[in-house]
């Protein structure tokens, strides 16, 4: 009996080691269930000045707080100036100038993170606003590689996203309850889907409903018929919190906390009807114009035992990097995309140094078909690089977006300093790299700055 107790120990040490070693001679059945999983957040409306891990002492957001304090919180993150191109840039890894074809539309066949993730094994699911089909075109969840949906503005619902919501659950229109708030059937709709999949690999994709206006109250709001507007955003980035929390709890409570990575962002700057103070600064949100407060986001990784927590990282990211990211992160084979120019920072996420980026690029056109539109969203395509400070448009204005946040002030070449005009030289090739139009001719002609800055 001693004997075979012994010889069993044996084997058993000799099986773990020649898998340590990766002899492939073996494979475990659970190898699916060894993966880790992926919850990505994604706010809407909603700019860097607006979270207390930020610095905010206007907004409330402790569980967001502890995410950034027990991992990584990144302090130059840029998204476009508006959600669908933010979007279809996260999902694809690449910039805009090679697949935006119009506000409202994902291009068909072009894959996304879920495309990727479904094919290694991961059941996804997506939660919140689509946005990305329309009567110009765009894909449907499935097509982009959802196994499961509950969505708003999405065919087949209506308009309303908060009280009383449309929200469409695998094709089909909920009939819900009366004082249903679409935030929390999201949410549900999400740990569901975790306590379904916890045993084996999933993606969590969580486009969230909130913050956009209308700015109504929410089920923890103090006064439930409050009409100012300040408050209810404050109370509705609050929520943001709350239910970011519930999934975290979730996790926390099925014991697959530690294998689950959390990403954390937004698709743009905040309303522009709306101002808040950080750190003495009155910011006035950017949602629409290019300049720094249209485009910089909070961004904010977790994953215990894989993320050393307490860190603050300033490298330049854009949302080319969020795929690669999350493939690297995973473990996954890289992805090859056509004309992909993101980049993974997930080695910056465990504390390394990582490749750093001297520049990063954005091209904005949101509405190239729209005739009815004549405003900051409509009309005009703009490019532009930038690095840390200084920001290089396409129609050769360049700007100090430390000294002149908000772009009122373009620099003369030859006026910008040593670092200035060496800056300027490296931005313009980084901008001569990009093709001017990399999917419709007959878009207008770039260089109008006239729509991009504050009026």
């Amino acid at each position: 009996m001693l004997v075979h107790l012994v010889g069993t120990r044996v084997i058993k040490i000799m099986y773990r080691c020649l898998i340590i070693l990766g002899l492939g001679i073996f494979s475990l059945p659970t190898e699916a269930a060894e993966k880790p999983n992926i919850i990505m957040v994604l706010c809407d409306d909603v700019g860097f000045e607006c979270f207390s891990a930020y610095g905010s002492r206007e907004y409330s957001t402790p569980r967001l707080d502890a995410l950034a304090a027990e991992g990584i919180r990144f302090d130059n993150c840029h998204s476009t100036p508006l959600c669908t191109p933010s979007r279809v840039n996260l999902m694809s890894g690449k910039s805009n100038v090679f697949n935006y074809f119009d506000f409202g539309v994902y291009p068909k066949g072009e894959p996304t993170f879920a495309n990727y993730f479904k094919e290694q094994g991961y059941a996804t699911a997506v939660a919140g606003k689509w946005q990305l089909l329309s009567e110009n075109g765009g894909i449907t969840p499935e097509q982009a590689g959802f196994d499961t949906h509950c969505l708003w503005n999405i065919p087949g619902g209506g308009r309303e996203r908060y009280w009383n919501p449309s929200l469409v659950l695998n094709g089909k229109l909920l009939d819900l309850p009366d004082s249903s708030y679409g935030p929390d059937i999201t949410t549900d709709f999400l740990i569901d889907f975790i306590n379904t999949n916890r045993e084996k690999p999933f993606l969590a994709y969580f486009p969230m409903i909130l913050p956009h206006n209308p700015f109504s109250v929410t089920p923890d709001s103090v006064d439930p018929q409050s009409t100012n507007q300040k408050q209810n955003f404050i109370d509705m980035v609050q929520y943001i919190d709350k239910n970011v929390g519930r999934l975290e709890d979730t996790l926390a409570k099925l014991g697959i906390r530690k294998k689950t990575l959390v990403v954390f962002t937004g698709d743009n700057g905040t309303n522009s009807m709306l101002t808040s103070e950080l750190n003495g600064r009155q910011i006035r949100g950017g949602k629409g114009y290019t300049h720094d407060y249209g485009t910089h986001v909070p961004l904010i990784v977790n994953w215990p035992g894989k993320v050393p927590g307490g860190k603050v990282n300033d490298d330049l990211v854009c949302f080319s990097d969020l795929f690669p990211t999350m493939v690297e992160a995973m473990g996954l084979p890289q992805k090859e995309i056509s004309d992909g120019d993101g980049w993974s920072f997930w080695p910056q996420c465990e504390g390394r140094k990582g490749r750093q980026r001297e520049w990063i690029y954005c091209y904005y056109f949101p509405r190239p078909s729209a005739t009815k539109y004549n405003d900051k969203y409509s009309h005009y395509q703009v490019r532009f690089t930038r690095d840390k400070r200084y920001k290089l448009y396409d129609n050769g204005e360049m700007f100090d977006t430390i000294k002149d946040v908000i772009e009122k002030h373009p620099i003369a070449v030859g006026e910008a300093g040593a670092g200035g005009e060496a800056a300027r030289r490296m931005l313009q090739k980084a901008l001569e790299s990009y093709p001017v139009d990399g999917r419709n001719t007959n878009r207008r002609k770039p260089g109008s700055a006239a729509k991009k800055r504050e009026p």
